[in-house]
């Protein structure tokens, strides 16, 4: 009987493409997806941003020492972020873990678990810069309608509070031609929407030398036949460009939905952060994107409580927050990261003063959310129907999807909504909007249209796309070679 695994996944989107991509690493290898806990391999891919990173991971381990006591041949595996920063000191903290590997060598997993089998003792291998593209290893697609692609990895920016680049490294970009093979791929197995990934996305192209190469990028992907919805991020305001609005605004298949990390409302914030662009630049780019996308959804990032952050500096945020009029904001308490510029920065500020802060500044933009999706009521919306973002479904008996502009909806499907079966994630239906809620929408009234997608029946069969991996080919736009089926990739659940 082959082995077992189960993957523990924080942070952000990058981190869970990652994790899909183990996924495919390891059931090419042989291990099947355990449905419980009780797995042979447990892998934990870490997040190094969030506050408190290090005592989630060290305390989860620690829950794992007596079930690996107990199961003789189970491994436990640290990658991501946190096993890139923090190395060989996890397996001094928790000697029971088998194996740690980096960002940068994802695809080393399947032969660091065997070495750790072979050799009874734990593996440890951090490489100091990528070796192989994430994008062109398998993958076991979590989602049967909607899939992540990587167009670059790293980030050449140098913001203080940030220890991406120390973890991720400088960024690489792919080659267009792959990145539409990827897409290509997907759509023809059923998927409706891709979300294009990178740390800057908007500053894709550089290395290979086309500023454009975003853009042209967006076009393309609107000649992906079968393709639906395109969402990106996340751009950062200095490279914002107009010819990426132009593309977004006449490309059909591009969600009118934009998130654009503000981290903060105060120019001398900004410098401090090492963030090239100031509030003035950031609130032009927001105009020029609804003057071309009036009905977009711009969210944003925020960090409350920089060192030396003022209560004018503060003030300056909510002045910026209440001319964005942002459809939903991420707002974060800054927490000192050890390794980063700001951590040496004097004027820490006391807990109190930021979280007073940062609550005024949750309800301003719950207030502003609140009455934009108030604003929405009675209009008919296109959702994309999912599965996991409604927690309350089962309760309510309601169905959740996502709208074009990335809202989330909670509707009522009603008797069977179509002649041709009951609806289900993947399917696209219509519903009126009864009731904006600050962070989502409502529709409870009758199921305005339905339709039936191969998405959907991908999702009724129990399979998922295959995530075909792609070569590193030349920079082109255009069709596509179609790549062949890789044998290894996962295609079950």
């Amino acid at each position: 009987m082959g082995r077992s695994y189960t993957i523990r996944t924080y942070g952000c989107q990058m981190n869970v493409h990652d994790s899909e991509r183990m996924a495919g690493l390891l059931e090419a290898a042989g291990y099947t997806k355990a449905d419980s806990e009780d797995a042979d391999v447990v892998v934990f891919n870490t997040c190094a941003v969030r506050e408190n990173a290090d005592n989630r991971l060290y305390g989860n381990l620690g829950h794992l020492r007596p079930v690996k006591t107990a199961r003789p041949g189970m491994q436990i595996a640290v990658g991501g972020c946190l096993a890139q920063k923090d190395r060989s000191e996890i397996v001094r903290r928790a000697p029971w873990v088998d194996v740690v590997f980096g960002t940068h060598n994802v695809h080393a997993l399947p032969v660091l678990l065997e070495r750790a089998r072979h050799n009874a003792t734990a593996q440890v291998e951090i490489a100091e810069s990528l070796e192989v593209f994430p994008s062109t290893l398998p993958a076991r697609r979590e989602s049967a309608y909607a899939g992540w692609v990587s167009i670059s990895v790293g980030c050449n920016n140098t913001c203080t509070f940030c220890i991406v680049p120390s973890l991720r490294g400088t960024e690489k970009d792919r080659r267009p031609g792959d990145v539409l093979a990827e897409v290509s791929a997907l759509a023809a197995d059923g998927v409706l929407e891709v979300t294009l990934l990178g740390q800057n996305v908007n500053s894709y192209g550089v290395e290979f030398g086309d500023r454009g190469a975003f853009a042209k990028l967006l076009r393309a992907c609107g000649d992906v036949e079968g393709l639906e919805r395109v969402r990106f991020t996340s751009p950062h305001p200095r490279d914002f460009t107009s010819d990426v609005i132009a593309a977004m605004a006449e490309t059909p298949n591009v969600c009118p939905q934009l998130h654009m990390p503000l981290q903060s409302g105060s120019d001398d914030v900004l410098r401090r952060m090492r963030r090239s662009y100031r509030s003035a630049r950031f609130l032009a780019i927001i105009d020029e994107v609804r003057a071309a996308i009036p009905h977009a959804a711009i969210s944003t990032d925020i960090i409350v409580g920089f060192p030396g952050e003022t209560d004018a500096d503060f003030e300056a945020t909510l002045d910026v927050v209440r001319s964005a009029r942002f459809a939903n904001a991420f707002t974060f308490q800054y927490s000192l990261r050890p390794g980063t510029p700001a951590a040496a920065l004097p004027d820490q500020l006391p807990k109190a003063v930021v979280q007073e802060r940062y609550e005024r500044l949750v309800a301003l933009q719950e207030e502003i959310s609140w009455s934009a999706n108030r604003a929405l009521e009675g209009q008919v919306v296109e959702v994309l129907v999912s599965t996991g973002e409604g927690r309350k479904d089962s309760a309510t008996r309601r169905m959740s999807g996502r709208a074009r502009d990335g809202r989330l909806v909670h509707f009522a499907p009603g008797p069977a909504a179509s002649d041709a079966g009951g609806i289900r994630p993947g399917d696209i239906v219509e519903v009126a909007v009864g009731y904006g809620a600050p962070h989502h929408l409502v529709a409870d009234g009758p199921v305005l249209s339905h339709r039936r997608t191969g998405a959907g029946d991908v999702h009724e069969m129990g399979t998922r796309p295959g995530g075909v991996p792609t070569g590193l080919g030349l920079p082109s736009f255009g069709a596509p070679v179609q790549a062949a089926a890789t044998p290894g990739c996962a295609t079950s659940a």
